[in-house]
C-alpha cells in the first residue's frame, strides 16, 4: 500500500497549453494496414471542417500512403499543402530488440476556399443518390 501512494505522490501531470496541443486533436495517425486509403480521405476532409487544418503523420512503409492521400485531398481542390515536415525517429525493433530508426513525415493541409462548396455539393449529390434508390 506504500509503494502505491508513493507511486501517487510522484506523479507528474503537466498541462502546456501551446500550440502542439491544438495539432493533437487535428492530426490522423495513418496506417497502410489497418485501414483502407478514402477512410483516411474522408476522415481529413472531417477533421477540416472541424479544425480549418489536418495533419497527416506516417512512419516507415505507411509514408507513400499520407502522400497519397495528401495528393487526392488537394487534386480534387479540397486541400493545400501547409508544412511538410520529415525526420527519423528512433524505436526499438520488436523482433530483434534492438533500436532502429524509421522515417517519419508529417503533411499539414489547411482547407480551400471552395471547400464548403465542394463539401455541399458532394453532400447534396449522395441526397440525390439515395432519392433516385427509393423511387426504383
Amino acid at each position: 500500500m506504500e509503494e502505491i501512494t508513493e507511486a501517487v505522490q510522484n506523479i507528474n501531470i503537466s498541462n502546456n497549453n501551446n500550440n502542439n496541443d491544438a495539432h493533437k486533436k487535428n492530426r490522423i495517425q495513418v496506417s497502410n494496414t489497418k485501414k483502407p486509403l478514402f477512410f483516411y480521405v474522408n476522415l481529413a476532409k472531417r477533421y477540416m471542417q472541424q479544425h480549418n487544418e489536418v495533419e497527416l503523420s506516417a512512419l516507415g512503409m505507411a509514408i507513400a500512403t499520407v502522400v497519397t492521400i495528401a495528393e487526392i485531398l488537394k487534386n480534387n481542390g479540397f486541400a493545400v499543402e501547409k508544412k511538410i515536415m520529415t525526420s527519423t525517429v528512433d524505436m526499438k525493433d520488436e523482433s530483434r530488440g534492438r533500436p532502429i530508426q524509421k522515417a517519419k513525415i508529417e503533411i499539414l493541409l489547411e482547407k480551400t476556399d471552395k471547400f464548403d462548396e465542394l463539401m455541399a455539393a458532394a453532400a447534396e449529390e449522395r441526397g440525390e443518390l439515395a432519392d433516385g434508390e427509393e423511387q426504383s
